[in-house]
C-alpha cells in the first residue's frame, strides 16, 4: 500500500511538472490585461514578423529614455508621470509583442530581439543625444539585456531580479523550476557587461520579486550602483511614492547621461 501511495504521489508530481512546463508562458506573461486598439497609439516599429506599437512622451527632445514595463503593465498609464518627471527627455513607451496594440506572442527570444531593434531605431532618431534605458520587474530583464548589448549611458532598474528562474523557484519551491523554465531573463549574467551608470529602485515589501533577488543582482554587479530604498513599498505600489519619480528624474538629469 505504501508503494502504491508513493507511486500515486509521484505520478501526480510529474503531471504537475508537465503542466507547469506546458503552461509556463501563461504564468509568465499576462498581455490580456493590456490590450488596446492600434488607433490609440502614436508610435510604431515594423519588425520582420510583427509591428510593435506604443506611445511617445515629450517628443522632440535631444535625449531619450526607452522604458520596458512590468508584466501586465499598461505602459501608457505612465505618460503623465513621465511628462512631469522627465521634461528634458523624449520617452518611448512601447508595448511588448502581444501586449498593448503590438502584434505577436511574447517569448524571451522575441522580446530581447525586439528590444535591441527599438533601441537602435531610437538611437537613430536621437543621433545627437543619448538614449537611456529603464525597466520595471519583467522589464528589468529586458533593459539589462539591452544595456549589456549596447552602449547605454544610464540604466534604471525598478524591482529587478537576478534571474526569472530564481524568482520562479522562490514561488514554486517544490518544483525543479531551473529544469522547466524556458524564458529565464538571466540579468545576473548580463548586468556586469553594462558600463554606464545604474539606478536601482528597491521595494522592501515586494512579494513578487523577493528583495533578496534584487540584492543578489547588485552583488554580482561588482561595482557601486545608486540604490534608492522604499522599505514600506510593495511590488505594485512602489511608483505611488512621489520619491519614485523624483529619483528617476534626478538620476537622468544629472551625471551626463
Amino acid at each position: 500500500m505504501l508503494a502504491w501511495g508513493a507511486g500515486a504521489v509521484l505520478v501526480v508530481y510529474v503531471a504537475l511538472c508537465a503542466l507547469l512546463y506546458l503552461q509556463q508562458r501563461r504564468l509568465v506573461y499576462y498581455p490580456q490585461f493590456t490590450r488596446v486598439n492600434a488607433a490609440q497609439t502614436d508610435f510604431a516599429l515594423a519588425r520582420p514578423d510583427v509591428v510593435l506599437r506604443g506611445w511617445v512622451v515629450n517628443p522632440g527632445r535631444r535625449d531619450a529614455l526607452l522604458y520596458f514595463g512590468g508584466n501586465a503593465e499598461s505602459v501608457e498609464g505612465n505618460r503623465e508621470a513621465f511628462t512631469r518627471a522627465l521634461p528634458s527627455h523624449t520617452v518611448y513607451l512601447v508595448a511588448y509583442r502581444g501586449y498593448g496594440a503590438s502584434d505577436g506572442e511574447p517569448t524571451e527570444t522575441h522580446l530581447l530581439a525586439d528590444a535591441l531593434a527599438l533601441h537602435d531605431d531610437i538611437a537613430k532618431r536621437h543621433a545627437g543625444g543619448q538614449v537611456a534605458v529603464a525597466g520595471r520587474s519583467l522589464g528589468s530583464g529586458v533593459a539589462t539585456f539591452v544595456a549589456a548589448e549596447r552602449r547605454v549611458p544610464a540604466l534604471v532598474l525598478v524591482t529587478p531580479f537576478d534571474s526569472l528562474a530564481a524568482v520562479a523557484q522562490a514561488h514554486y519551491p517544490m518544483f525543479p523550476v531551473g529544469l522547466l523554465l524556458r524564458d529565464r531573463y538571466d540579468s545576473a549574467l548580463r548586468l556586469p557587461r553594462h558600463q554606464g551608470r545604474l539606478l536601482v529602485l528597491r521595494a522592501g515589501q515586494d512579494q513578487v520579486v523577493p528583495p533578496a533577488r534584487t540584492d543578489r543582482l547588485l552583488k554580482v554587479l561588482g561595482r557601486p550602483a545608486q540604490v534608492v530604498e522604499f522599505p514600506a513599498a510593495g511590488h505594485d505600489d512602489l511608483s505611488l511614492d512621489p520619491a519614485y519619480w523624483s529619483a528617476i528624474g534626478d538620476f537622468l538629469a544629472t551625471g551626463g547621461d
